[in-house]
């Protein structure tokens, strides 16, 4: 088997194993365009892992720039240890998938090892811009697009994607040191950090959780304008993706409160009727 071959299978089984919203549109594409999405997701989830590790932020700081020059280099065919290089590198290649998308996020999670926070929602925009807008306009060049239209559309979905995230993830979040929330936000429904680290869920937060699921529903919705603007085949995929997230986020504004006791999932059942859906849909 080809170093090729055998970097794209890597890619393949990272996809399947950590990739539990992403992986099920996979499915819905052709082969080669599926093999190029688990290449690009393998990438990111490295970029994720590394800024999530629990060692030192130095450590972490010198990871990520050996993980940047790595980049570097395999854009330019010289592979480093890592298998998904090869795959990587010929994703990118045959997509035309502009390199600063890939810096942009490598910006964006060793940002991340500072503990921040987010005064204003234009604030977390920028943010979200690098770690999942940047996404939404790499995955469009596997999808296929014709109109410029398209790329601030795409730009709209990754921030759905990224803002369903983080009401998704504030426990775990929070115990990291992390807090996505804009300040101006809590201040609005009186909250503060201190109360979301209580014991209990304070008043007002399942409104405060109402007030950002409204605030993502809205780049879903212009996201959706998307779907018409990609190759035919690859639609089923891209609406798959969008449905699975927007159930998702239907289900952490209705868990409400109980989003800061326990992580709110899709089951895997309902994924695979949207998957099947899609499918059906598109034919």
């Amino acid at each position: 088997m080809s170093n090729l071959a055998q970097s794209y299978r890597y890619c393949r089984s990272v996809a399947r194993r950590r990739a539990r919203n992403f992986y099920y549109s996979f499915l819905l594409l052709p082969a080669a365009q599926r093999d190029a999405m688990c290449a690009v997701y393998a990438f990111m989830r490295r970029c994720d892992d590394l800024s999530d590790d629990p060692g030192s932020p130095e450590a972490a700081r010198r990871a990520i720039a050996r993980w940047r020059q790595e980049l570097e280099a395999a854009l330019e065919g010289r592979y480093g240890d890592c298998p998904l290089w090869p795959a990587f590198h010929d994703t990118v290649r045959r997509y035309r998938i502009p390199h600063e998308y890939f810096l942009e996020m490598i910006e964006g999670v060793s940002s991340d090892l500072e503990p921040r926070r987010f005064r204003t929602f234009d604030e977390l925009r920028r943010y979200c811009y690098q770690v999942a807008s940047v996404v939404g306009l790499t995955i469009i060049h596997i999808f296929g697009f014709r109109s410029p239209d398209a790329l601030p559309l795409a730009e709209n979905c990754g921030l759905a994607f990224q803002l369903t995230n983080i009401l998704r993830d504030i426990r775990e979040d929070l115990e990291r040191g992390r807090l996505y929330l804009p300040l101006e936000d809590l201040e609005k429904f009186g909250l503060t950090e201190e109360s979301l680290r209580g014991a209990e869920p304070p008043d007002g937060f399942a409104d405060l959780v109402r007030f950002e699921a409204g605030r993502a529903r809205v780049h879903y919705a212009q996201g959706r304008n998307l779907i018409a603007l990609i190759e035919p085949a690859s639609r089923p995929s891209l609406w798959a993706l969008i449905e699975i997230y927007s159930r998702l986020l239907d289900r952490i504004e209705r868990a409400g409160p109980a989003v800061l006791k326990q992580r709110v999932e899709l089951p895997p059942a309902e994924k695979l009727r949207v998957v099947l859906r899609a499918a059906l849909m598109h034919h």
